[in-house]
């Protein structure tokens, strides 16, 4: 019983170190960190999520019931207004051509050239994104036998608090979840006037247009998207942190060969993103920006863990080893 008791009591003592060890407060640091100005691009922009889709989608439906005796297209193929996709037999002339071949090929090859098959015709320029059907398979007026879309967008959904940032014309940058390193320029070509709500946001959706569409582009596909508001190539920029607000004045304490402390200067600053802001005036580019921060003693070596809290396991390389 006594050596139970004095094992519990060490627990809690360990227990008691462990947690002083953790939450300890540390001792206060500075260290000085250096920017150097320079030249670059910064955005203003909101960011969200679409699907590729077409803008207009087309079914094409056979005018009554019948037979598909052949489709002429396949998917992915561009078409013109006009141009014939498919053929089909109505009811009475599959029965009739069915009769006839049972005759033999003279008597089916005579009715064929007296009893036309009825062409299925394209209404307009575009691409063929679905044929799902096959020659010989029943058909009805309800039933696609092909879907052309004239062109492929991105369809975005904003949500309420961003769509007053959101114009007609506007540069937009996509990237595709199937292909992030293909980046696509683009604009917002139509904004929806009716509001949805999905999960309990109310959201508008803005139709994206592509500048060119890619051969990847396929319909369904999730796409991220950046609305560019405002855009500057070329010009003086600094880390967030490098610039200080002082009594209403942005300044920067610039680093001075010869001399042991930065000189203060008054900056004058333009537009920011959430990296970097830009410097209209008060410095130059190659100028070195000194930044005092502070830290803790230990914190640059690890952060302390908590033991109670549960870990990661350890990461693998591509190779499966542990080293």
């Amino acid at each position: 019983m006594k050596q139970n008791k004095i094992l519990w009591i060490s627990g809690i003592v360990v227990v008691l170190i462990v947690l002083v060890l953790v939450f300890w407060p540390k001792k206060a640091a500075k260290v000085t960190v250096e920017y150097i100005v320079k030249k670059g691009t910064i955005k203003i922009a909101v960011t969200t999520t679409g699907t590729v889709l077409p803008q207009n989608r087309l079914a094409i439906m056979p005018p009554l019931a019948g037979r598909l005796e052949s489709i002429l297209v396949v998917e992915g193929q561009h078409v013109k207004k006009g141009q014939t996709l498919a053929y089909m037999s109505s009811s009475d002339r599959a029965a009739l051509l069915d009769a006839a071949r049972a005759q033999g090929a003279t008597s089916l090859k005579e009715w064929e050239n007296v009893y036309k098959p009825i062409p299925l015709i394209a209404p307009i320029n575009g691409e063929v994104i679905v044929s799902a059907m096959q020659p010989g398979q029943t058909v009805s007026p309800t039933d696609a036998v092909l879907v052309l879309s004239d062109r492929l967008i991105i369809q975005a959904q904003v949500d309420e608090t961003d769509i007053g940032k959101i114009k007609l014309g506007q540069k937009t940058m996509l990237a595709l979840d199937a292909y992030p390193d293909q980046s696509l320029v683009g604009k917002v070509d139509h904004i929806y006037y009716e509001s949805k709500t999905v999960n309990n946001v109310t959201i508008y959706n803005v139709d994206i247009l592509p500048s060119k569409v890619p051969e990847y582009f396929r319909s369904g596909m999730s796409a991220n998207i950046s609305v560019i508001q405002q855009e500057k190539d070329n010009v003086l920029i600094l880390p967030l942190d490098a610039v200080k607000k002082i009594k209403d004045k942005s300044v920067v304490f610039v680093k001075i060969a010869g001399k042991e402390k930065p000189d203060k200067r008054e900056v004058t600053a333009g537009i920011s993103d959430d990296d970097n802001i830009e410097i209209v005036s008060g410095v130059n580019e190659n100028d070195t920006v000194v930044v005092s921060k502070q830290t803790y003693a230990g914190q640059a070596k690890s952060q302390a863990v908590n033991p109670f809290m549960p870990q990661r396991p350890a990461r693998t390389n591509a190779r499966g080893g542990g080293h």
